[in-house]
Parts: C-alpha cells; structure tokens; sequence
C-alpha cells in the first residue's frame, strides 16, 4: 500500500504558511497548495488524511489536509466487545487526534458536516463555518434505520434497549446492564440482516458475553435472535467455540426477523415469537453516515455509496470520494476497520494522483483480517485479499489468498491485540 517510488523522491518544494483561517477558497491566489477536506476520523478517514500529508508533505505538491471530526477521540470498534466480557477498558482502545495535528500537519477540525455542495465545492459545519476543497474525502461510517426497528423509533426506547454498535457510551453502559442482570437472567441479542458493519461482530460478541456468564452468572443465558439464515461469518469456528467453551449458554435461532420491540418490558416479537429478556440488545440495520445521505451519495439501494473502487470517488459525484462502511461492499469485501484503513490508502493515493493530473493506479490491491476474541485470549481469524478486475469492473477476492484460523488458539489472541496497537498507530500517531 506504499505510495509509488516517484513520490518518495520528489526532492522538497517551496511550501504555503499557516492558513489563518479554515474559510474560503481552497486554492487562493499566491498560494500553491492544494486542500483535501476529510469528513470522518475514524480507520478510513483518518488514514487518508495521514498519508495524504504524509506522502506529500516536503514537496512541491504538498497538501493542505483538514479532518473534520465531531468526536474528542478516536475509539477503536475492534476489540471493544472485549469491554463487555471484562477483558478490556474503553480508554486503552481510545487514541487522540493530537499527534496526527502535530506530527502530520493535519488539520483537525472539531466539529460536524452538516451538508456538502458538490457544485460549489463546500462543506458546511454545525458551528457555521464553510469549508472550501479541491477533492473531498467522506468517511463518515454508519447511521441506524430505526425506522425499521418498530418500537425503537423514540430516544426514550433507545435509551433503554442499546446497540453498542458504536464504540463509546453504549458499550459501558451494555457492560453494566450485563453486570446487574441475575444469575439466571437472559442476554438477548438481536442481530439485523446483512450487510452491517463488522460480520463477525456479533458472533464474536456472544462469545464475550457468554465468557462473563461462565465465569459469574452461570445460570444465565445468551439467546442469539439472527434476522439472517445462518451465521454470516466464521461460522463453523464460532459453533465450535460455543460448543467446547460454552455448553448450554448460548442458543442460537437463525431467521428470526423482528417484528416489534417493547422497550418497557424488555421484550421483542420477531417471525416466531416474542423473547423476553433481563437484557435486551438490538443492533438496528444500517445504511452510509447521515452526511453522505444529505448529499445524495447513496445510489446503491438507497443505504450505500457506489465507487470506483479504484479511486473510490463517488459514481454519482464527481471529486468526492467515499471510504469505509459508508460504501456499498465489492463481492466479499466486509465493512471492517482493516479494510476501511486499505480504503483510505488507495483513495490517498488516487487523490493525490488526481490533483497533479496522472494516471490513477489501474490495478489496486487491498487486505483484511478479521479477529474475533471467543474467550479473553483466544482468537480466530478471516484474511482475504482483494485485487481489481478489468473484466468485472470491481475489486473481486483472489482465489487461495487468505483464510480461515484451523481453531481458537491464544496465539493468535496475541496477533490480534499487535494487529490494534499497530493500526492504531498507522492511522492516527
């Protein structure tokens, strides 16, 4: 994922002062830079806006980057199920956007756009800003169609009945309702039907739960509802695991589409029958961050942004490019932190190509590894690797390249926890 050799030559140029402001033209007059505005510090948007600075700063062509990011801090989705089996703290998964402004020269704007005028190249902001672009980076992960959850509509219910789909409040607050439920008492997870971010995360989340039960509330119970025909990722590790770590904690029920939630009794109807539970979490189905459905980027069935996976620009909005969960998926490519962090590599490297008038990489090649934690240290994976295709017009899986674990092992446990520290620090130090 290295920029190519060129870049990493380029003998250093005169470069812009300081903006004094984050208004105005992006390209003024008497200033040779060029501003790429990035909406969204999470894997994806955060990478991009590193390497953008990183891969030209010191040369003729160096970037001005803004990142704008609502968020105080960048918290880690991956790893945070680990919070909910008691493994894992929320501030060792959580990194600040400092170094990334310091370090990088990226500029973090804390703040949220609000809407995006493709003609006029803007970006506008809550606070009231208005922020101008040569190419626009928009990375701003998922939004919940509680529409589609009957009875979850009110901020009341959802209160009450969490998704911690979202690294933050959510995921202590889940940790505390596990931890005053019974012994006795029943985990009833709800999962929406795919495509959603991270497939294997709500698999990987049972095995936490059920780990905390074993260990303190062993007369409890996990009771997976799964709007899906069967378990969509890693399926036989995950039923191995279940079986040998975990016997009669977790029953699972394939095809189970809701129908209603009832947020006072902490029940929930689906196309069988109605569960009650002592803790109720229903994940919501998904669709592209509220940015990108304001400024009309959602043309794949109305939740997803189409791309050019070679660029990733927008296939209905020229000079925007779309990162991370927010994009509609090639064929086997799953909304992951890993993957949306090769996102932000392969657009980096596109915009930059752009905005100097070259040829954008024909032939990009992606990665991704899934780790998901079925006890407090031991793991299983899924890798794959994702070329363009000519032929096809998208990035397809390339035959016998990655994989699957032969079986939890603590090894691996291991890999998982360097595979964080180590993303972490490409995306955001």
């Amino acid at each position: 994922m290295q920029r190519r050799t060129f870049l990493r030559t380029v003998a250093a140029g005169a470069g812009a002062g300081a903006l004094t402001t984050l208004a105005g033209c992006a390209t003024p007059i008497g200033r040779a830079r060029q501003r790429v505005v990035v909406i969204g510090g999470g894997y994806g948007g955060a990478t991009a806006a590193k390497y953008l600075r990183l891969w030209t700063k010191g040369t003729a062509q160096e970037l001005e980057v803004v990142l704008v990011e609502r968020e105080a801090t960048f918290i880690s989705c991956p790893l945070s199920n680990l919070v909910l089996g008691g493994y894992e703290t929320l501030e060792n998964l959580t990194t600040s956007y400092d170094t990334l402004q310091r370090k990088h020269g990226v500029r973090v704007v804390r703040d949220e756009a609000t809407a995006i005028d493709v003609a006029k190249k803007e970006v506008r902001l809550a606070h009231g800003d208005t922020l101008k672009y040569d190419r626009l980076i928009v990375s701003p992960g998922i939004d919940f169609l509680y529409n589609q959850t009957p009875g979850l509509e009110s901020a009341e219910a959802q209160a009450r009945v969490l998704h911690a789909w979202k690294a933050g409040a959510q995921t202590v607050a889940l940790r505390r309702q596990l931890e005053a439920l019974d012994n006795g008492g029943a985990y009833v997870l709800h999962i929406p039907k795919a495509p959603f971010r991270c497939p294997p995360g709500p698999y990987e989340r049972v095995s936490q739960v059920a780990s905390y039960f074993k260990a303190h509330k062993p007369r409890s119970k996990v009771i997976v509802l799964d709007a899906n025909p069967d378990i969509v990722s890693k399926k036989g590790l995950f039923l191995k695991a279940w079986n040998e770590l975990y016997p009669g904690l977790v029953e699972y029920r394939a095809s189970n589409e809701l129908v209603r939630v009832d947020a006072a009794s902490l029940s929930i109807e689906t196309s069988f029958d109605t569960v009650r539970a002592g803790v109720l979490n229903v994940v919501p189905p998904q669709q592209a961050g509220r940015i990108a459905q304001q400024a009309q980027l959602l043309n794949v069935g109305g939740r997803w942004a189409g791309v050019d996976f070679r660029s990733f620009e927008s296939t209905v909005a020229p000079g925007v490019h779309v990162l991370g969960d927010a994009t509609a998926s090639a064929p086997g490519m799953p909304k992951s932190g890993f993957m949306a962090n090769n996102h932000g590599k392969v657009a980096a490297d596109a915009v930059i190509a752009l905005l100097q008038g070259r040829e954008v990489n024909p032939e990009p090649i992606l990665a991704n590894t899934c780790y998901s934690f079925v006890s407090e240290t031991e793991v299983v994976h899924v890798a794959s690797v994702h070329k363009w295709s000519a032929e096809q017009k998208t990035v397809v899986a390339v035959p016998g390249a990655g994989g699957l674990s032969p079986a939890a092992n603590g090894l691996e446990g291991q890999y998982a926890k360097s595979w964080a520290r180590n993303i972490w620090a490409d995306a955001l130090l």
